[in-house]
């Protein structure tokens, strides 16, 4: 293949990819707004999704994300400390707790399909309820503070 091709081919392939991620970048944006809405869809980890989609495709997008007055200061946690509120979580576990019984009561599933998904769903809750938690507002200088704090502990 000549270089030109080979060049071309990689410019193709690589606005492929970009519109992709920002095609998937929408789909989680447009599933977080309407988990903003429904108490049994999850709306934070959608809207993470969707700023990670937009960090590798579009970063004027990811820009407006991570500057949103209501979801903003969420992002920049997860992004800087792998932090969740704690409302978060709350709801977090309310709808796996919720979906896990819908699943139960929908499908009567056999005895052992019913341990293995209960076990995802508690394995999935343990992970979002160990996250630290911050508020959005915190500064860098609280979060270095509290990183000195658990390491004392």
């Amino acid at each position: 293949m000549k270089p030109s091709l080979r060049k071309a081919a990689g410019k193709a392939a690589f606005s492929a990819k970009r519109a992709g991620l920002v095609a998937l970048g929408v789909l989680m944006l447009a599933f977080g707004i309407i988990g903003a809405f429904l108490p049994v869809m999850p709306t934070t980890i959608f809207l993470i999704l969707a700023a990670w989609c937009f960090g590798r495709s579009s970063p004027r997008i990811e820009a407006w994300m991570l500057n949103h007055p209501r979801f903003g200061p969420t992002l920049r946690d997860w992004r800087q400390y792998g932090a969740v509120p704690r409302k978060a979580k709350i709801v977090a576990c309310l709808g796996m707790a919720s979906g896990y019984g819908l699943f139960f009561a929908g499908a009567r599933p056999e005895p052992l399909l019913a341990v293995v998904v209960a076990a995802f769903v508690v394995a999935a809750a343990i992970y979002v309820t160990t996250r630290p938690e911050r508020l959005g507002t915190a500064s860098a200088a609280d979060g270095a503070d509290e990183a000195r704090d658990g390491q004392a502990e």
